[in-house]
């Protein structure tokens, strides 16, 4: 599964810099970081890094953050974004953790889950690694949001990336642990979408509360006891 990712790092970077993805970005972002609260000296653990795009939210924060990744050339990409930051990379899979119990006080996983058929293994091990009292969470591609009606054609297509993807909704993810979860999704504009009416579009999507943004976060709390 690593060498679908390895051709992928400069790609993937360049889609956030342009005038849609920017604004992607931005939504995404606020939505993790409300989700996440990360706080200084705090040990997070960030599956599924990718290049980094979020992981530098979390050190700008001032946590700690362990980045694991499946692909060698995203996670050399990620490390030299974070240098000078406390960012410790290692190179895994997320079904089988190369972590001891309890060892983090948050673990955060973005569109990592969706290269998992049984995404509870996934998530099991990201509740295994968790400090009791902690936070995981986890985000994924909204089967409800028109975009992954897209991904999900573009999959029939052979996509290299999208054919390989599982996309749930909100009440799915919500079940992929057996703690009570507060889900929340963003990006509720389209991607060509201008980016002015967009940012009015996700405005209204989030007053309303839409279950059916693009970008879906579950976010559970790991019991003291």
């Amino acid at each position: 599964m690593a060498e679908i990712f390895d051709t992928w790092p400069e790609k993937y970077d360049q889609w956030f810099e342009s005038p849609i993805g920017r604004l992607v970005r931005e939504y995404e972002k606020r939505l993790l970081l409300e989700m996440t609260k990360p706080e200084r000296g705090e040990r997070i653990l960030d599956v599924g890094c990718g290049t980094g795009i979020f992981t530098l939210d979390l050190l700008a924060a001032g946590s700690r953050v362990t980045g694991l990744e499946l692909s060698f050339p995203m996670l050399q990409r990620a490390g030299k974004k974070a240098a000078g930051y406390p960012f410790f990379p290692v190179q895994g899979d997320m079904r089988g953790l190369p972590f001891p119990d309890n060892c983090f006080d948050k673990t955060v996983s973005v569109t990592a889950i969706e290269f998992l058929e049984d995404a509870r293994e996934g998530v099991a091990e990201l509740f295994r690694v968790t400090s009791p009292g902690g936070v995981v969470v986890v985000a994924s591609l909204n089967s409800l949001s028109p975009w992954a009606t897209r991904r999900k054609a573009a999959a029939k297509q052979g996509h290299p990336i999208f054919e390989h993807a599982y996309f749930r909704s909100p009440a799915e993810m919500a079940d992929l642990a057996p703690f009570p979860a507060l889900v929340k999704t963003a990006v509720h504009f389209q991607k060509n979408d201008d980016p002015e009416q967009a940012a009015k579009t996700e405005s209204n999507g989030s007053a309303l509360g839409l279950d059916t943004g693009a970008f879906l976060i579950a976010r559970w709390e790991k019991p003291k006891t």
